[in-house]
């Protein structure tokens, strides 16, 4: 149940067992009363006593029930600043993921051009080596890392790797092709 809802209902039972407790005060005071009248003192005697407390019983009673009201409304303003504590934060770490999806996106799309700019540099330098003479991109080729060289190769047109490869050494000519033979060796045939 929300708070709404709990603290009429606190309320309600409180204020209904304080009336109880006033009526049974009451009935006690009048039952007292009337034993109180003139009787004759053998009846008296078997009587039983007065039921009614003493006035400083029942106001000790009001009194605690008046301090457990209190405590009650002081523990739901506690919960209400509770529940507003929680309404901001929730609120917080909302805007949080906004900014960081934010972020994400614009990091997402520096990469892209990151990546992007990447790609346009290595097909200018392919382009550069198409259009050297073959024995002259040979010779660049044969002091590269055989990974790297195979990069550059996989990308030339089939005419300028085919001029280029006829100008390199046999040794260094089997390990570029093993090298882009095996690049898509474990590619998923379906």
């Amino acid at each position: 149940m929300s708070l709404g809802i709990l603290r009429p209902l606190r309320r309600l039972s409180l204020v209904a067992l304080v009336a109880l407790l006033v009526l049974s005060a009451l009935s006690r005071i009048v039952s007292a009363g009337l034993t109180a009248l003139p009787e004759d003192e053998a009846e008296t005697s078997t009587r039983a006593p007065a039921l009614c407390p003493p006035s400083d019983e029942v106001a000790t009673l009001l009194n605690q029930i008046a301090r457990r009201d209190a405590e009650l409304e002081a523990r739901e303003e506690a919960l209400a600043l509770r529940e507003q504590d929680v309404v901001v934060a929730r609120q917080e770490i909302a805007a949080s993921l906004v900014r960081m999806e934010e972020a994400e996106t614009r990091l997402a799309a520096r990469m892209e051009r990151s990546s992007t700019a990447s790609d346009a540099d290595i097909d200018r330098l392919v382009q550069v080596y198409e259009g050297m003479k073959p024995k002259d991109a040979a010779a660049l080729f044969e002091s590269m890392e055989p990974v790297f060289a195979a990069g550059f190769l996989a990308r030339m047109s089939s005419d300028a790797a085919a001029a280029l490869f006829s100008n390199l050494s046999p040794d260094k000519a089997y390990a570029l092709s093993a090298i882009m033979a095996g690049r898509n060796a474990n590619a998923a045939t379906e």
